[in-house]
């Protein structure tokens, strides 16, 4: 594996929880796994005062807690002492000053060449500010050598306007090849498994198209609620919180030509090309081809649990979606007329995300079928928990006649011995580094899926007679869900914790 350049990883909210439950445990195992550069530094900022050795042992707590593999103690050390901190006002841009002093210092001392990773773990209001900053003190050039990037959290832009805008002013401090808008889903290895599944295999990229695919299914289920982020989540909702980043980028990874090449730009060109090809959904037919619901009191496994208007920080009367279905097309050769249903939602039975491939039936039926069994054909790549690739088919019963029921194939990375999966963080962390934007998002994209998704979102803006539907906490989202669907053979798949399983209730 290739070692990145020596750098200093500069991360601003470095006393958040971004900071503390994901960004340093990923580093701290990317050190351990012996993929960090040969020498580097952590430079943390924030308002919240600490030494350099307050921070290290703050940030010793934290990983020893949130880092998903244990630590090696001797090691864990070793790594902290390239940890440091700065405090600045980040709202002030000439206290930034004073970071371009911290960093010609650690620059001397662990000899990294001008070489800077800047991570914006910051609530979106300070991305511009903390971009202006770096280059008003001139520490965005590259050149000599010198390599600057700028990795910028979710969510980019809130709308299409104000993904635009963003866009338009990070260009006027950096060039596009140093931007990395981060979207973790895509560094979760089951999704760069959909390019490998697709693109190492003669026996599927052959069925991969409108022939043989009937609808594919996408689904993103979380069984918590908002978790005390009322506030937050009043002004984001599962549309713009799921669906305009996550859901669409993996979409783009199901519905892509072959790339002439796994590079960054080759890829990312054809996932662009998807987003372009997204069948616009009219203001005046967004009920047709989208539904909302919102999570409401329920009693789960004997629990009471709080509808979404209950949450603190939430409106009574709130219209905010907890729930999201999406049926779309992605109009071009390969997939014309082949539907797309795409739904993600809070307080679901389980936590699960997956893609289902779901093939045509034969076109004659010779054979006696459980009725259970009217899609037999499933492709099913389960992103999380259990991550793995499920193939459901026919087969006969044993016994006489020839009655067929639906049998699995299955493959659980869980399955190979002494294989650990890397963090979503840990990959885009050290993919960043070494300079790969493959799995980033690129700005076209960004603004692509937002714009598709703005006219549903001003459509519930300034209609209030489209519906948001309640469902009960713990149940897979309204019932109105289904009218989604072009016919009665068609419908949501039940997931549970275990790939194999499936039903209705398996995890209530």
């Amino acid at each position: 594996m290739e070692k990145p350049a020596n750098s200093i990883i500069v991360i601003f909210g470095a006393s958040g929880d971004l900071t503390k439950k994901k960004l340093m445990p990923a580093l701290a195992e990317l050190y351990s796994d012996n993929f960090m550069c040969d020498t580097f530094a952590i430079l943390g900022v924030s308002r919240t005062k600490y030494s350099d050795d307050a921070f290290r042992e703050k940030m010793y707590s934290d990983i020893k807690q949130y880092a998903e593999r244990p630590c090696n103690e001797e090691l864990l050390k070793k790594f902290l002492k390239n940890v440091f901190y700065l405090s600045i006002d980040t709202s002030n841009p000439d206290d930034y000053s004073l970071l371009k002093d911290k960093l010609n210092e650690l620059d001397k001392i662990k000899n990294t060449n001008g070489n800077y990773i800047y991570y914006l773990a910051t609530p979106p209001s300070l991305y511009l500010t903390a971009a202006r900053a770096i280059a008003k003190h001139g520490l965005h050039h590259n050149g000599n050598g010198k390599r600057k990037k700028i990795i910028v959290e979710k969510p980019f832009g809130y709308d299409l306007a104000s993904a635009v805008n963003l866009n338009k002013s990070l260009l006027e401090f950096f060039e596009e090849d140093q931007i990395y808008r981060i979207d973790h889903y895509l560094g979760k290895e089951t999704v760069q498994n959909i390019l490998v599944l697709r693109f190492a295999n003669g026996i599927f990229e052959p069925m991969w198209n409108r022939n043989f695919v009937d609808h594919v299914e996408i689904t993103s289920a979380e069984s918590i609620g908002v978790e005390g982020r009322g506030g937050y989540y009043e002004g984001s909702g599962a549309l713009r919180d799921m669906i305009q980043n996550h859901m669409l980028q993996l979409l783009g990874f199901i519905a892509m030509e072959p790339p002439s090449s796994f590079e960054a730009n080759a890829v990312r060109n054809e996932t662009i090309k998807v987003f372009e090809s997204l069948r616009p959904i009219k203001e005046n037919e967004v009920e047709k081809f989208v539904v909302r619901g919102q999570y409401t009191s329920s009693v789960v496994r004997g629990e009471k649990i709080k509808g979404y208007r209950e949450e603190t920080d939430v409106a009574d009367n709130s219209r905010t979606e907890t729930y999201a279905a999406v049926k779309l097309y992605v109009d071009n050769w390969r997939w014309g007329g082949v539907p797309f249903y795409i739904r993600a939602g809070k307080r679901m039975p389980t936590r699960v995300t997956e893609a289902v491939i779901h093939f045509k039936e034969t076109p004659h039926q010779i054979f006696t079928r459980d009725e259970s069994s009217q899609y037999m054909n499933q492709l099913i790549i389960r992103i999380q928990p259990d991550e793995g690739i499920l193939l459901k088919f026919g087969m006969k019963v044993p016994g006489a006649g020839y009655k067929v029921q639906t049998v699995n194939m299955d493959f659980h990375y869980s399955d190979i011995l002494d294989t650990v999966l890397p963090s979503a963080y840990e990959r885009l962390l050290l993919d960043s580094m070494l300079g790969d934007s493959t799995l980033y998002a690129r700005g076209d994209a960004v603004e692509q899926c937002w714009k598709f998704v703005d006219p549903i979102l001003k459509a519930w803006k300034e209609n209030p007679d489209i519906k948001i539907y309640g469902y009960p906490a713990g149940t897979w989202g309204p019932i109105e869900s289904f009218n989604l669907f072009e016919n009665k053979k068609q419908e949501w798949r039940y997931p549970c914790k275990n790939l194999t399983d499936d039903g209705l209730y398996c995890e209530l």
